[in-house]
């Protein structure tokens, strides 16, 4: 394992933590190291211990998606979290985003997107006995913490597993967050993940990347 824990870990700066009413099991919804390392310290600190989910057949292409896996699995275990990760499988995904190839970023594919993932978060806590499931998407700066949430509570809804929409970006979590991407020296990603996002000029502007002209492959 290449990661170690920074001296300062366990310095969350969101010293309270209000759990929902009746959390048993918790399972949590990641898409990288960068996005989760301070929530997951915070869960550490307050003695929290969830099933992290990594499922995300939105990022692509494999390379991408493989080396974003690693990182987390490597987190993962460095704090004795316990991680599942679905199969790679990315048709279902392009099939519900077909037709919102060109939406921006925050717009309507992103909405079917977060839904979908989510839902089969909130699916699999159903299955396995989790009583609640949460999502450090919105930790990232190109998220919308509103159309995130909608999407968790669409996945609720149903399931009928619960949703915690803890705002993970609030009491200093965001500082914390890209210090521990530092600290840590977690992989630099540029984009948010999906084919689209990496094309779309907004990512393009902030961080001086090239364009795919062809679609990723499986």
């Amino acid at each position: 394992m290449s990661l170690v824990l920074p001296d300062d870990f366990g310095q969350t700066p969101k010293t309270k933590l209000v759990l929902p009413e009746g959390m048993e099991k918790l399972l949590v919804q990641v898409c990288c190291a960068p996005c989760c390392g301070a929530v997951l310290e915070c869960f550490k600190v307050h003695g929290i211990k969830p099933t992290l989910f990594f499922y995300n057949p939105n990022i692509h292409p494999r390379a991408e998606y493989e080396k974003r896996r690693d990182e987390l699995i490597e987190l993962a275990q460095l704090l004795d979290f316990e991680y599942v990760i679905p199969e790679y499988e990315t048709k279902e995904w392009f099939a519900a985003v077909k037709g919102l190839e060109h939406e921006p970023e925050r717009g309507a594919r992103c909405t079917v997107c977060f839904t979908e993932r989510l839902t089969a978060t909130a699916m699999y806590a159903k299955e396995h006995g989790f009583t609640h499931f949460t999502t450090t998407l919105a930790t990232s700066r190109w998220k919308n913490k509103k159309q995130v949430d909608a999407a968790g509570f669409a996945a609720q809804e149903a399931t009928g597993v619960t949703y915690w929409s803890e705002d993970w970006r609030k009491e200093g979590l965001v500082t914390r967050r890209y210090k521990l991407v530092k600290e840590f020296n977690f992989y630099n990603q540029l984009y948010c993940g999906c084919v689209f996002s990496k094309e779309s000029a907004v990512y393009q502007k902030d961080v001086n990347i090239p364009a795919i002209k062809t679609a990723c492959e499986k």
